[in-house]
């Protein structure tokens, strides 16, 4: 099939909020190919616990990319364990100057409960100004819903489910079907 031929993948919309002492990833479940749903239920939030230091994180863009470039977090925070930031841009260096890496598609966002960062292929490390983050699908939308409901009383975890109802709603490429994973800041 030609590439001009190919409908394309689309799927999964991931939040990151972080208010008071915690953060939350949240990301929907759906896969679509075209205008298919391929899957509802793709769990795009994970917890990686490399050195007995919990991280959640987030992906959107290609499964197989993203655990690939999941591995490889693993492995740079094995490396230096409780240095979210440190693993993040060695990562991104690697993304961005290996060959191999250089060709997947994903976007990851993780956060250890202080740092809450965005990590691209461009080899960008980014943390948000607001306190929220949003990639994929319909992450424009649910990084808007989130930024006006961060004033509002609601705790990390409402705003986030609140904000991904919200582009679900928008977003052909987003279902409600959430997987959500929270993170207290660590109190040393």
């Amino acid at each position: 099939m030609a590439n001009d031929d190919f409908p394309g993948w689309h799927g999964t919309t991931i939040i990151g909020v972080r208010k008071g002492d915690e953060v939350v990833i949240a990301g929907d479940g759906q896969v679509s190919l075209g205008q298919t749903v391929i899957k509802g239920t793709a769990r795009k939030v994970r917890r990686l616990s490399p050195g007995g230091h919990d991280v959640i994180c987030g992906f959107a863009g290609s499964t197989a990319d993203a655990f690939t470039l999941l591995e490889r977090l693993e492995k740079k925070l094995e490396a230096t364990p409780g240095q979210l930031a440190r693993a993040s841009v060695e990562l991104a260096k690697d993304w961005r100057t290996d060959k191999y890496l250089q060709k997947l598609e994903a976007m990851l966002i993780v956060s250890d409960g202080r740092e809450l960062l965005v990590i691209t292929g461009a080899g960008d490390v980014l943390e948000p100004e607001h306190e929220v983050t949003a990639i994929g699908s319909g992450g424009n939308y649910a990084l808007a819903a989130g930024r006006a409901l961060m004033d509002s009383d609601l705790d990390a975890e409402a705003i986030a489910r609140k904000a991904m109802a919200i582009a679900s709603d928008i977003c052909v490429y987003t279902n409600g079907k959430l997987t959500v994973e929270t993170i207290k800041k660590p109190t040393s």
